[in-house]
C-alpha cells in the first residue's frame, strides 16, 4: 500500500490525547502534516503549559510513524497554541515587557536585516552581506526568518533537507562559506506555510536554539517585512546586537522603514545603519543614469534619525541574475561595482565591531 496522508492519519488515530482521552487526530493535535516520498513531518499543536505531559506522546507518534511501511524519516515538532482570551481592547496600551533574551549557543553576535515593506531587496542584501563577511574571513551564519517567503535557499544555491540525528538538534546546510537554515528547506517550493502566530514563534525559536550553528562570529537574520510576530520574538528571545534597515528611496517605502526603525527602538535593538537599495540605474546600452525610485531619500532619512547610511546599492540586472542563480553577486562577480557596495557594508560592520 503506498504511503499517503490517510495512512499516517489512520495510524495516529490509535494514539490518544493524554488530556482528553480522544485520539490525537480528533483532538486536533496534528497540524501541517506533510508526506513527501518517504519523509513524513507534522506539528503537534499543544497547550504550552502541558508540554511535559505531551512529550511522551510526541515520542510515541514519531516512533509509530517511523515504523510505517515506506517511511524513511519521521519528524514531529511540538508548538504551543494560543490560549483563549477575551476580545482585544483596541485602545492604546502599554506594551508588555519582553522576556529576557538569551544568547544562541556558539553565536557571538546577531545582526537583523529588516525592511518596513516587501519588495525592497532585503533578502538580496542579507545574502550578499553574509557572503561578503565570509569572504572577509568571518565565520558567518544566515537564518532565513522570512517564514512566509523564504528565498535564501535559492539565493545561496542550497537544496536538500537538514538532518536531525537525534530528532532534536538540526544540522544546517552550508554554501559559499555561509552556514544557513531556512524553513524553505523543510517545504516544497510551491508549498504555502499556513501557520498562526504561535506556530511561527515556535518555529523561529527552534531554528535559533535547536540548530547546531557551531562557532559563529555573526549570525545574519533575514526578517520578513513589517513589524510582526517574528520581529518581536527575535528581539525578545535572542540577544540582537543591531539591525540594518533596507529601503528604496521612494516615499512609500520610507514611510514603512520609519515604522521598522521605531519598532527596533521600542525593543531596544540598536540601528546599525540603513541601506538604500535600487538607488540608481545605469543603462547598459547608452550609460544614461536614471533614478527610477527617486534618489537620496534614505540618506536624508538616515541623517534625520542620526544613523549611518551604509551603502547606496544600484539597481542592476547582474544582481538579480546572481541571486536567481544561487551565487550572490559578491560570489559570482566579486570585483564588480555592484559587489563592492555590499563589500563596503560588510567592511563597515567589521570595523564597527558588529561582525
Amino acid at each position: 500500500m503506498p504511503l499517503t496522508r490517510e495512512t499516517v492519519l489512520d495510524a495516529l488515530k490509535t494514539l490518544n490525547d493524554p488530556t482528553t482521552g480522544t485520539d490525537m487526530v480528533a483532538a486536533g493535535l496534528v497540524r501541517a502534516l506533510s508526506v513527501e516520498g518517504g519523509s513524513v513531518r507534522f506539528v503537534m499543536e499543544i497547550d504550552g503549559a502541558k508540554a511535559d505531559t505531551y512529550a511522551a506522546l510526541r515520542a510515541k507518534a514519531e516512533a509509530l510513524v517511523a515504523a510505517l511501511d515506506g517511511v524513511e524519516k519521521a519528524s514531529v515538532m511540538m508548538t504551543a497554541h494560543a490560549q483563549k482570551a477575551p476580545p482585544p481592547d483596541l485602545k492604546p496600551s502599554r506594551p508588555a515587557e519582553p522576556a529576557g533574551p538569551q544568547k544562541i549557543p556558539g553565536v557571538d553576535r546577531i545582526i537583523a536585516v529588516a525592511s518596513g515593506k516587501g519588495g525592497v531587496g532585503k533578502s538580496t542584501v542579507s545574502a550578499n552581506i553574509a557572503c561578503a563577511l565570509a569572504q572577509a574571513g568571518r565565520r558567518v551564519g544566515l537564518l532565513d526568518a522570512d517564514v512566509y517567503g523564504p528565498s535564501q535557499p535559492r539565493m545561496l544555491g542550497v537544496s536538500g533537507r537538514p538532518a536531525s540525528p537525534d530528532g532534536k538538534i538540526i544540522l544546517p546546510l552550508r554554501n559559499h562559506g555561509v552556514t544557513m537554515m531556512s524553513i524553505g528547506l523543510m517545504t516544497n517550493d510551491d508549498q504555502a506555510v499556513v501557520w498562526r502566530g504561535p506556530m511561527l514563534m515556535g518555529a523561529l525559536q527552534q531554528m535559533m536554539m535547536q540548530v547546531q550553528w557551531g562557532a559563529l562570529d555573526v549570525l545574519i537574520v533575514d526578517l520578513p517585512p513589517g513589524t510582526g510576530d517574528v520581529q518581536m520574538t527575535l528581539a525578545q528571545k535572542a540577544q540582537v546586537d543591531g539591525a540594518v534597515v533596507v529601503s528604496t528611496p521612494q516615499d512609500v517605502a520610507l514611510i514603512d522603514a520609519r515604522k521598522g526603525i521605531d519598532m527596533f527602538q521600542k525593543l531596544n535593538v540598536p540601528i546599525l545603519g540603513m541601506v538604500e537599495n535600487m538607488s540608481t540605474h545605469i543603462c547598459s546600452n547608452c550609460g544614461h543614469e536614471e533614478h527610477i525610485f527617486g534618489h537620496g531619500g534614505v540618506k536624508a532619512e538616515a541623517e534625520k534619525l542620526g544613523v549611518s547610511l551604509l551603502a547606496e546599492v544600484p539597481l542592476h540586472l547582474d544582481v538579480r541574475l546572481a541571486a536567481d542563480g544561487g551565487a550572490p553577486i559578491t560570489v559570482s562577480k566579486p570585483d564588480s561595482p555592484q559587489a563592492k557596495a555590499f563589500q563596503d557594508i560588510a567592511a563597515q560592520l567589521v570595523e564597527g565591531g558588529h561582525a
